[in-house]
């Protein structure tokens, strides 16, 4: 590359010096001639003059294009441009063209993440200043009530202090599930792995939803009757937790009299996949990329009937990438979903 640069400058040099030499020899002869003075040592001028004006151009003009250059890296240098500091001054047009270019990509790339990013932070705000004022509202409302009203009826009292109480419960779950993402995002949280059954722990949550899912008249079952152990290594509390959002979930937009089913099948020789299946609302084919951001609801409305911290999914994700395992989801709308994550198998 320093090679073509050089042949590049002395190319300008030596044009510009054999115009200047042509030139001049042409005005000394017509002078001398004028002035009856010409002979044949004239010839000896341009073979002075050409290699003089060569060294002046080429050393001018480099000092010339060197100044104007680095003041141009210069300038990129105040907007913190590492990838040009660590390089040579080049005097080549071609390649520093080249480098402001990509310098400019570049720059262009950072600025669009920047813009998503910074969208993503006020659609986060606002979506957790939505989701922590209602219960703080709730609380509030409960707690000045009584403050400030004269409420002799101690039925009364226990009513507006049990409502404030799980206004309370509601922002805790938030915060926790806050912590835990950001554990999980940061590395923070240990994976406590262990070889355990299940199917046994999918039966545990059926168990501790089965109330839940009986209002809606959901039943909670296997795709068949597992007679045998399923063997997997992995933090069994996460996997519960990755279970018990999925179940919920299931319940909570599932239809009444529905299906909640639940199958474990080997997907490779040291792989098995669970998946959560249902007959419910279903979702929409453009909302399912967004399913896993934080306080992401489907539901537009805002409605909040259904509560939750609008985390499960999130977190969900974050403790199967703990794992380095792989999500899934299916969905139809008004047909149903289906969840489907990988697990390792016991060796």
């Amino acid at each position: 590359m320093q090679k073509n640069n050089l042949k590049k400058t002395y190319k300008f040099a030596l044009r510009t010096s054999l115009y200047v030499t042509m030139f001049t020899t042409l005005l000394v002869s017509v002078f001398l001639y004028y002035f009856h003075s010409f002979n044949w040592q004239v010839i000896f001028f341009p073979i002075i003059c050409f290699p003089l004006c060569f060294a002046i151009v080429q050393y001018r003009a480099e000092r010339f294009i060197y100044r104007r250059v680095k003041k141009i890296y210069d300038d990129l240098t105040l907007l913190e441009s590492a990838n040009l500091r660590q390089q040579p001054i080049t005097t080549d047009m071609g390649t520093l063209t080249k480098e402001i270019d990509k310098y400019a990509r570049n720059k262009k790339i950072e600025i669009e993440t920047l813009k998503v990013r910074e969208e993503y932070r006020k659609e986060f705000i606002g979506n957790v200043s939505h989701e922590l004022k209602t219960p703080l509202f709730t609380v509030q409302g409960y707690i000045d009530t009584l403050l400030e009203g004269d409420i002799q009826d101690p039925k009364l009292k226990k009513k507006y202090l049990t409502r404030a109480s799980k206004g309370v419960e509601r922002l805790t779950y938030i915060v926790k599930d806050l912590d835990m993402i950001t554990k999980l995002e940061v590395g923070d949280l240990s994976l406590n792995k262990e070889n355990f059954d299940i199917v046994k722990l999918v039966e545990s949550v059926f168990e501790l939803f089965e109330m839940k899912a009986a209002k809606k008249n959901i039943t909670l079952t296997f795709d068949i009757d597992y007679l045998n152990p399923i063997l997997v290594f992995a933090d069994k509390e996460r996997i519960q937790q990755v279970l018990t959002n999925l179940v919920v979930n299931s319940i909570k937009y599932g239809r009444e009299n529905g299906t909640t089913e639940i199958s474990i099948e080997n997907l490779i020789k040291n792989k098995v996949i669970i998946r959560v299946t249902d007959n419910g609302e279903g979702i929409k084919k453009e909302n399912i990329p967004r399913l896993f951001e934080r306080f992401y609801r489907v539901d537009k409305s805002g409605s909040r009937k259904e509560g939750g911290s609008g985390l499960g999914l999130s977190i969900v994700k974050h403790i199967l990438e703990a794992h380095e395992e792989k999500m899934y989801v299916e969905s139809e709308l008004g047909v149903g979903s289906e969840f489907s994550f990988t697990l390792e198998k016991t060796k």
